[in-house]
This record gives structure tokens, sequence and C-alpha cells, in this order.
């Protein structure tokens, strides 16, 4: 016999991301998370409606700070989670093969196409002005000037299906929210929750702020409605709600946001034709910013 023991590996313990801290489940409960051929990968936290209030709460606390910031700042602190993501390349790379079922090459391609995100959100912190503000032209002795500025607490049904969402779908619906001054709590992939939840960890030693990214796993059916009625949230991106539980959910989200007065951005109609490749544009930067318009006399 072999007097050499076998080695047992430290299997992961996946926790939500909340308040820049790494809670477990509310409830205490998990559920099983496979690959594609369902295979058990790992147990994920089941995000509760009370994980998703707490997430609300930390996301309000952070929004005047963060808000605050100067868009120069910001960038920096986009791009210092590209540099964090890009020394846990081959993590995340694992992650996203086993999560959507492809080869290691064409997962490597979508972690350097996440990383990349960020440092193109990154530059844009402190030009987005230039596009969303600018002076308008008046018939009067006045200066009319229009500034950007962001909508506040932004909920996010996180891309459920499609090749490239498990990363970098997450990525470029959360990088445009914060980038322009938003906290996001977020709902991640059900289906694939595990890059979103090791994301966390990332934020967290990126100099980003505490609450300004909350990251929820579980079921979408318990936490989405949540973000949608909760009066304590300003703006939801619906991106993955008709992946998640199908378009007659999507309307009634969209239904509950316009009770309390929400920006909604609606989801893909077919999100298994949404390629996150493709480049951003920048129509998700805009979506979340509400304008502010001063008037000032001339010769004062």
């Amino acid at each position: 016999m072999s007097d050499v023991a076998t080695r047992l590996d430290v299997l992961k313990t996946y926790k939500l991301y909340v308040g820049g801290k790494f809670p477990r489940s509310e409830s205490g409960r998990v559920y099983e998370v496979t690959d594609s051929k369902g295979e058990w990968l790992a147990n994920a936290p089941l995000g509760t409606r009370k994980d998703t209030r707490d997430a609300v709460v930390a996301a309000r606390k952070a929004v005047k700070g963060w808000a605050g910031t100067t868009a120069y700042n910001r960038g920096q602190v986009l791009y210092r989670v590209a540099e964090m993501l890009q020394g846990r390349r081959e993590q995340f790379a694992a992650e996203v093969a086993v999560s959507e079922g492809i080869g290691p090459k064409k997962a490597a391609a979508l972690v350097d196409a996440a990383i990349d995100r960020w440092v193109w959100y990154a530059g844009w912190t402190d030009k987005v002005a230039q596009i969303a503000g600018g002076a308008n032209p008046v018939a009067g002795p006045y200066f009319n000037l229009s500034t950007p500025e962001p909508t506040g607490v932004v909920g996010i049904v996180a891309p459920q299906a499609g090749y490239g969402h498990s990363l970098l779908g997450l990525v470029s619906v959360i990088a445009p929210a914060i980038a322009t001054g938003n906290t996001v709590v977020v709902a991640a992939a059900a289906d694939a929750p595990l890059p979103a939840l090791s994301l966390g960890e990332v934020l967290a030693t990126s100099d980003v702020p505490g609450g300004v990214v909350n990251i929820i796993s579980g079921n979408t059916a318990d936490i989405a409605p949540t973000l949608a009625s909760h009066q304590d949230v300003n703006a939801l991106d619906l991106t993955g709600a008709i992946a998640a539980d199908g378009p007659g959910a999507a309307q009634a989200l969209e239904a509950a946001a316009a009770d309390t007065l929400k920006r909604v951005v609606r989801p893909v109609l077919d999100p298994f034709a949404q390629d996150w490749t493709n480049a951003p544009g920048t129509n998700r930067l805009l979506s979340f910013l509400e304008t502010k318009t001063v008037w000032h006399p001339k010769g004062i």
C-alpha cells in the first residue's frame, strides 16, 4: 500500500456579493449548478427576496459616493477591474467553458473580450458627457447648458442564455451602468451563475466601493419581481428576462416597473441571437442617464 494519502480538492464555496461582502443566502439554501451535460459543478446560493432587498439597500447607500466620484476616477476603477480580471484569466476561462459547454479556446476568447469590455467602458467615463450634454442654442441673453446625471439604483436581469452570456454578457450590462455613476443589483444567470459570483471577488479587490455592484444568484422568478416592484430601484434592465421566464414574465416585470415609475430597458426578443462579442456602442451608456438643464443669464 502507498504511504501517500490521496489528497481531496478544496471545493469552492460560492456566495452572494452584497454591499462589498460575501454573505450566504438569507435562507441558508443552495441549488445545484450543472454543466451542459447535466453533471454537477457546484452549489450556488439560492438568493431570496430578502437578499434582494438587502442588496437594494446597499446599492442605495453607495449611490451618493459613487455618483459623486469624478468621471476620471470611475474610469480608473473600471480599468482596475480589467487588470484584476486579467490576473484570473485562467480561472474564468475554465468557469465559462463548463458553464456554456464550449471549448477552452472559445472560453478564453470570451474572457479576453470581457476584459477588453471593461477597458472600453473605462475610457468612456469622462467622455459620455460630451455626447449626452452640451450647450443648447436659445433665443435670448442666456446660457442653456445640459449635463447628464446617473439615474440611481439599477436592477439588472442578466443575460440568461445565448453564446457568451455567462461572463461577457454580464460585463456588458454591468459596466455601462456603473461607468455612468449608477449602482446596480444584478440577478445572475440562473443556469450559469458561477462566473458572475466569481466576478464579485474581482470587484471586491478592484477599488469598486462596496454596494456599487451587488450580485444575487438563484431563481430569477423570485429576484426579478422584487427588483421591478421595489420603490427604491430607479431603473430596470430586463435583458435576460424573456430567456429566464418567458415573454409573459417580462411583460409583468414591465408593468410592475411602470407602477413605480422606473426607466426600463426592454428584453431582447431572441436571446439566442444576441451576440455579445459585437461592438457595444453607446446605447447602454445613455440608457440610465438623466439630463439636468441649467439656465444662466449672460453678462452676470
